[in-house]
């Protein structure tokens, strides 16, 4: 079942999402996913277990919600020029989703039959380039699109994160954002 949209996203049901997703948190830390239940998050959370089935469906689609909130970045550094900003951007991007609680989150997100939060994992990577973009052309930098490095640099570097034995080097990181770069 997908995650519902269009739920007040004020109010109540806010902070019923806060606490839901506070309680995956903490419940995260102090024991193995697999030891995780719908009952017991609700348990933490105060709230009732089919108050996170009307609203996620299933235990992984929660998983999946929490984990797209665990993955919102800050603002990208600023470093004065196009290429390093990205090249920081990678390093940083690589790091957190190549750590062990970064491949767990990703594949939250891929085992979750909620689109929305693959969407959304899309949507807050673009929303990241866009900002370094908009800079760079501010400083009358030329740039590819957000899309364009996606699928020259993201994409690759998700894929072996996710499938290969171990994830891609910085140094092969770097090698496709210069040939992205041109």
């Amino acid at each position: 079942m997908a995650i519902k949209e269009g739920i007040r996203t004020g109010g109540r049901s806010a902070r019923v999402q806060t606490s839901i997703h506070a309680a995956v948190r903490d419940l995260l830390q102090e024991q193995e996913r697999s030891a995780l239940s719908v009952p017991m998050i609700a348990a933490r959370a105060g709230v009732t277990p089919s108050t996170i089935y009307r609203r996620w469906g299933d235990l992984t689609s929660l998983l999946a919600d929490a984990a797209v909130e665990r993955l919102r970045p800050d603002e990208p550094v600023d470093c004065g020029n196009l290429r390093d900003d990205l090249r920081t951007w990678v390093e940083v991007y690589l790091e957190e989703t190549s750590s062990a609680p970064g491949r767990e989150m990703m594949r939250d997100v891929v085992a979750s039959s909620a689109t929305l939060c693959s969407g959304k994992c899309l949507n807050i990577v673009r929303d990241q380039l866009q900002i370094i973009i908009d800079r760079a052309q501010l400083r009358g930098e030329r740039s590819p699109s957000a899309d364009e490095l996606i699928d020259a640099v993201v994409a690759p570097m998700v894929y072996r994160i996710l499938y290969a034995e171990s994830a891609p080097t910085l140094q092969r990181m770097h090698q496709l954002l210069d040939r992205c770069l041109g």
